[in-house]
């Protein structure tokens, strides 16, 4: 008198599941260089911590004795699991079950996914494959019906964005709800040559007349350049890997604190090298990232987004352990301009360590906002001016560092003035409304046509401005707080994370952020 039978029912119903879309299926996954689901959690996950939810649903077959002969499971699963020991809700596209397509899927899991990651706070990582629970026009003959569209789970999707770290991995062709769910995260990665992403694919978009393979019409090199995806790598691990580490800056939710690590650099180490690192002619480009490299923790910087908007680096780093966002100038793209797609990186960038409670450093070499006839095409100016309010309503503690230029309106972007404020410049730095070398002709255009030598009459001005555009004047009248060795800059940044440290408050932001 126990329930053995039932309990042997489960065991072979759960067998079931595990068969996924079957052995041919299974190999044509594997074929094409693809793990399946289930070696992609154990893969992504802390060994053994994967808990799955609803594993028994499907689409069962019965006898006319009403008998099981089989059940399909749902290419949908998720659950919940541990990385690097904390939890998180997985979610998971099994692409051997009808390639992802929604007459295979059952979309209450996808909306109590959500959901989960809402209500226990924890963060959610999507590995997206096929339409992600999208449209198949086989389901219209089967159903005997068509639909309005509706789009399940977004509204939860929408709440997760300003309240739970939300990861999407593409980790194959994704297309239409699939797609919408890789945008409406807050990493996104590609996998090289492996992961396509688009709206419709081929054979919908080759009927509107473009015959185009999966790659030309929505490869990685595509989607991680206009800034539909954050990130490209050339493997599973390697995307993998990246989620893990974008989450280890993050809180699980808007309601705890980002975590510190232990310390492992002396917060008073000074790199020489710094002194050299700005040319003196101010003509001449330099590289960042070294610099981000030498004033943060070793090997403590996570950059997003590196192929979008390359004027501008978004980055994870640390400092004494603290995490912090970093947004950084690569005078090396168009000497650092702001163009429309470095503001909306900006933008996005600002709202993500807003949400949850980053302090942000930036450091400036910003001439100011592209111009000419392709930023007035690219509507430079409107997403410039989203950039500075993205800025301006951040309450998250800021530290500036001018490291060379700030000029005109995008230059004063380098933080809201109306707070207090943390600024510390270099001796390099140089800033204004307009950049000395090309204001000349503005400002003494009437003085230089009517000089019968305007050349030397513009180096003479050019040499006497030369003379007042030293920072040190700038310090004088307390328009800048402080000048700095720039080997000094790591020992200030340290300082600057411990003191804005317990100022950090959890909860909701002002507003919530949007894809």
């Amino acid at each position: 008198m126990t329930w053995q039978r039932e309990v042997d029912e489960l065991r072979r119903r759960q067998a079931m599941a595990l068969e996924m879309g079957g052995p041919e299926k299974i190999e044509r996954q594997r074929q094409a260089g693809r793990q399946t689901i289930r070696e992609r959690f154990d893969q992504l996950l802390d060994a053994e911590s994967f808990h799955e939810i609803g594993g028994l649903s499907g689409f069962a077959q019965y006898d006319e004795h009403g008998e099981l002969k089989k059940v399909t499971p749902t290419n949908y699963l998720f659950g919940r699991g541990r990385i690097e020991g904390r939890t998180v809700v997985v979610t998971g596209d099994d692409f051997t079950v009808r390639g992802g397509a929604a007459d295979a899927s059952i979309h209450e899991k996808l909306i109590a996914a959500e959901q989960m990651a809402h209500e226990y706070r924890l963060p959610m990582v999507r590995l997206i494959e096929g339409t992600g629970g999208g449209g198949s026009v086989k389901s219209v003959e089967s159903s005997g019906y068509t639909y309005l569209p509706r789009l399940p789970g977004w509204d939860h999707m929408v709440t997760n964005m300003a309240t739970v770290p939300v990861v999407s991995l593409g980790l194959g062709p994704v297309a239409g709800l699939g797609a919408a769910r890789m945008a409406i995260s807050h990493y996104s990665v590609m996998i090289k040559g492996q992961s396509q992403l688009f709206v419709a694919g081929p054979p919908v978009v080759a009927a509107a007349g473009e015959n185009l393979t999966k790659e030309e019409l929505g490869g990685s090199q595509i989607h991680t350049r206009n800034g539909a995806i954050d990130e490209e790598v050339e493997t599973e691990s390697q995307a993998f890997f990246a989620a893990r580490r974008f989450l280890s800056y993050l809180p699980s939710s808007i309601h705890t604190l980002p975590p510190r690590v232990d310390p492992s650099d002396d917060p008073n180490r000074r790199e020489d090298w710094l002194i050299g690192a700005v040319p003196r002619d101010r003509r001449r480009v330099y590289k960042m990232r070294p610099i981000l490299e030498a004033v943060f923790d070793k090997e403590s910087v996570f950059e997003m987004g590196r192929y979008q908007g390359q004027s501008v680096i978004t980055a994870f780093a640390r400092l004494d352990g603290w995490p912090v966002a970093v947004l950084a100038s690569d005078p090396f793209v168009l000497g650092g301009l702001w163009t429309a797609a470095a503001s909306e990186k900006v933008t996005r960038f600002v709202d993500l360590a807003q949400t949850f409670h980053l302090p942000l450093v930036h450091l400036v070499d910003n001439p100011g906002f592209l111009v000419g006839s392709r930023a007035e095409r690219e509507a430079t100016i409107r997403f410039g001016a989203r950039a500075i309010t993205a800025i301006y309503q951040a309450t998250i503690p800021w530290c500036t560092v001018v490291v060379r230029k700030a000029f005109g309106v995008a230059g004063g972007a380098h933080c809201n003035h109306t707070r207090v404020r943390h600024i510390f410049a270099w001796p390099s730095a140089d800033w204004g409304s307009l950049p000395i070398e090309g204001g000349i002709e503005a400002a003494y255009k009437s003085d230089l046509a009517a000089s019968e030598d305007p050349v030397a009459l513009k180096a003479d001005l050019t040499k006497r401005l030369d003379r007042v555009r030293s920072p040190f004047r700038t310090a004088e009248r307390y328009l800048v707080e402080e000048i700095i060795d720039p080997r000094d800059t790591r020992p200030i940044l340290c300082e600057f994370a411990n003191l804005v440290a317990p100022l950090r408050e959890v909860g909701p932001s002002r507003f919530g952020m949007r894809p």
